[in-house]
C-alpha cells in the first residue's frame, strides 16, 4: 500500500515537473511514512515541504496544489488533506483495504516476503561464545538475535551464511585444560585446591571425569602445574562444543559453518592479514601511551608491532604482536574479518556482547584498512539477561558454579517463551526475564498472548465443524468482503497490511525487537475484535467475510511468529 502511495505522488510531481512548477532536473525526493496517529491519514508525504524551495512558493501551498493535481478518478484513495507545514495525508478506501484480506489469502505463508535483497550475500556471525562452559542467558540472547536477524534478512531475498567463530585459541583453552587437568587429578585420590583462574563448577568435573573415562590414568603422569597438553585442551574443548551444539538445537537454531581460530594460526592466516597491512605501510615499531584506568591484557610498556588504526577513525593504534612475538587477539581478530571479506561476501553482520563494544571500532578500523570498503562490517551489541522468578533474582546455578545456564532456563520455560521474551526488548538494552510469567497461562505473558491469537482462530474452525457450517477456509469474494464496515475490522485490515512494511524495516536495520512488538499490536486489535463482534453470524455473507478477515490475521501472526522461530499453535 505505501508503494501505491508513492507512484502516485511520483506521477503527479512529474506530471506538475513537466508543467513548469519545477526546474526540469529537479530530483524528486520525499518519504511516504505511515502517521502515528490513525486520524491523520494511512499514509502522510513530505514531498511539498522538499520541493518548496525548487518550487519557490511555501510548502503548504505547494501541498495543495499537489493535492488538487492528483488523479481524480483514484480508487484507492478516499480523501487527502494538507495537514501542518505542508504535510499531505492519504486516507485509503474501504475497498483498498480489504484488498489485503486477498492478498494474503493468495501468499499465504509467502505474505510479508520480499525481494529487496536479491543478489547480496550477507554473512551473519553470532554467538561465538568461548567454547570453555555451558552457554549463559547472555549468550542465549545473542544467538536468538543472531538468528532472527538472519532469518529476516533470508525473508527479504538476502543469501544469508550463518556462522560461528570458535575461540579455541589462547589463554581461556589453556585455562580450561588446566581446570579439567585439577579435576582429573582428583578424580584418583589427591585433594587439590582449585587454583585462581580455573573454571569452577560441576561441568569441569564432568569433563574430568569424561577424559577418566577414555584415556584412564595416561595424564596422571602430566602435573597440573605445567602447561596443559594439547590433546586434554582438545578434548575440553570437543566436551564444551558438544553441549553448546545440544543448548543451540533446544532453540532450533544451526550454523551453516564453525569456523576455527586455530585454522587461522596454523594455516598462515593471522601473518597474511599482518603482510597485508605491511604493504600500505600500516604497520610499524611502536609503543603505546598507558592507558586510562585498568590497564588491559594486551597492553605492553614496551616495543610492540602497531597497526596505523587512528589513521581510519580508532582512538589510538593497536598492537599486533606483543614483545614476545605472540600475535595479540586483535591480530587474530583481524585476520578472521579479512577471511570473512575474502570469501566474498557483500556485508558482515557481526552479533557480540556489550562487553565488546570498545572494540567495534579497531576491527572496522582494520577492515577497511584491508578492503577498502567502508561500512562492510555491522557490528550489533547484545545487553545480558537479568533472570527472575517471581520477581526475585535468580542468580546460581550448581552445573556452571556463576550462573544459570541457557539449557536450564529453556528446559523449564520452553524454547517459545525463550525466544519471544529474548526479542521484546532491543538488543542494546538489558532485559528482565520473569520464568514464572514466561511460563503463566495468561494475558500478562507475551507470548502467551500472542499464541493465544492464533489458536482462537482455530478454535472458530472447530466450531464450525460442530455446527456443520460449509465453508471454504478463510476465503471470501469482494462483494462479501464489502460486508465487513466497522472500525475495528478496518484496524485489523491497516494493520494486517504494514507486516511487510515491519520485516523489511526489521531485517534491514538489523532490529529484530520490531517483529514481536508488533505482533502483540495485533494481537491485541484481534482480540479486541474477536470479543466484540459475532464472527459465526447468522447472515452467510457477513460470516463468511469475518472468517476471513481473522484467518488472515491467523496467517499474518503465524508468519511473525515463524520469523521469530516460535510455533503458532492451533490449540491452547
Amino acid at each position: 500500500m505505501r508503494t501505491i502511495i508513492d507512484r502516485l505522488v511520483t506521477t503527479t510531481l512529474e506530471r506538475l515537473r513537466r508543467d513548469g512548477l519545477f526546474p526540469a532536473d529537479t530530483p524528486l525526493h520525499f518519504n511516504v511514512e505511515r502517521p502515528r496517529d490513525k486520524t491523520h491519514g494511512d499514509f502522510a508525504t513530505n514531498a511539498a515541504m522538499v520541493l518548496a524551495k525548487a518550487a519557490r512558493i511555501p510548502p503548504r501551498l505547494l501541498a495543495e496544489k499537489i493535492v488538487a493535481a492528483l488523479p481524480a478518478d483514484q480508487a484507492d484513495v478516499e480523501k487527502c488533506e494538507v495537514a501542518g507545514p505542508g504535510f499531505i495525508n492519504f486516507f485509503l478506501s474501504p475497498a483498498s483495504l480489504r484488498t489485503i484480506i486477498t492478498e494474503i489469502q493468495q501468499l499465504g505463508n509467502r505474505f510479508g516476503h520480499s525481494q529487496i535483497g536479491t543478489g547480496q550475500r550477507v554473512q551473519v556471525e553470532f554467538v561465538s561464545a568461548n567454547p570453555t562452559g555451558p552457554m549463559h542467558l547472555g549468550h542465549g540472547r545473542g544467538a536468538v538475535t543472531g538468528d532472527v536477524i538472519a532469518r529476516l534478512l533470508q525473508a527479504t531475498g538476502f543469501q544469508v551464511e550463518r556462522e560461528y567463530y570458535i575461540n579455541d585459541a589462547g589463554n581461556q583453552t589453556l585455562q580450561l585444560g588446566r581446570s579439567v587437568l585439577v579435576r582429573y587429578h582428583s578424580l584418583f585420590g589427591e585433594d587439590i585446591p582449585l587454583p585462581d583462574g580455573c573454571y569452577p563448577g560441576e561441568y569441569v568435573r564432568e569433563i574430568a571425569r569424561a577424559l577418566q573415562k577414555q584415556d584412564g590414568d595416561r595424564w596422571l603422569s602430566t602435573p597440573w602445574t605445567d602447561t596443559p597438553p594439547e590433546a586434554v585442551v582438545t578434548f575440553a574443548i570437543d566436551q564444551c562444543l558438544g553441549w553448546i551444539r545440544d543448548d543451540l538445537a533446544l532453540l532450533n537454531i544451526t550454523f551453516d559453518t564453525w569456523f576455527s581460530e586455530r585454522s587461522l594460526h596454523q594455516q598462515g592466516g593471522i601473518r597474511h592479514a599482518i603482510a597485508k597491512l605491511e604493504e600500505q605501510d600500516l604497520v610499524y615499531e611502536g609503543v603505546l601511551e598507558a592507558p586510562k584506568g585498568k590497564q588491559p591484557e594486551e597492553w605492553e610498556a614496551r616495543p610492540q608491532r602497531l597497526f596505523r588504526s587512528s589513521s581510519f577513525g580508532d582512538e589510538v593504534d593497536r598492537p599486533l604482536q606483543k614483545s614476545d612475538g605472540s600475535y595479540t587477539y586483535f591480530a587474530a581478530d583481524i585476520a578472521y574479518h579479512l577471511h570473512k571479506a575474502e570469501r566474498g561476501f557483500d556485508a558482515l553482520v557481526n552479533i557480540w556482547g556489550a562487553d565488546h563494544g570498545g572494540y567495534i571500532k579497531r576491527v572496522q578500523a582494520a577492515l577497511m584498512a584491508l578492503t577498502g570498503k567502508k561500512g562492510l562490517l555491522d557490528v550489533r551489541l547484545v545487553q545480558m539477561v537479568n533472570l527472575f522468578r517471581g520477581g526475585q533474582p535468580v542468580r546460581m546455578s550448581k552445573r556452571s558454579g556463576t550462573f544459570v545456564t541457557l539449557r536450564e532456563v529453556v528446559e523449564e520455560a520452553g524454547s517459545d517463551a525463550v525466544r519471544f521474551w529474548f526479542l521484546l526488548r532491543s538488543a542494546g538494552a538489558s532485559l528482565d526475564f520473569d520464568l514464572e510469567l514466561a511460563m503463566a497461562k495468561t494475558n500478562d505473558n507475551p507470548i502467551f498472548y500472542v499464541q493465544y491469537a492464533h489458536a482462537r482462530v482455530h478454535s472458530v474452525w472447530r466450531r464450525l465443524q460442530e455446527k456443520g457450517l460449509a465453508v471454504e477456509a478463510g476465503e471470501a469474494s469482494n462483494p462479501q468482503l464489502a460486508r465487513l464496515t466497522e472500525p475495528a475490522e478496518y484496524d485489523l485490515m491497516r494493520l494486517m497490511s504494514r507486516f511487510p512494511e515491519v520485516v523489511e524495516q526489521a531485517a534491514l536495520e538489523k532490529e529484530p525487537h520490531k517483529v514481536p512488538y508488533y505482533l502483540l499490536e495485533l494481537a491485541a486489535a484481534f482480540h479486541t475484535y474477536y470479543n466484540g463482534h459475532k464472527i459465526l453470524d447468522e447472515d452467510a455473507d457477513l460470516r463468511t467475510a469475518r472468517l476471513a478477515l481473522i484467518r488472515a490475521a491467523a496467517l499474518v501472526i503465524a508468519n511473525g511468529l515463524t520469523l521469530l522461530g516460535v510455533h503458532a499453535p492451533e490449540q491452547m
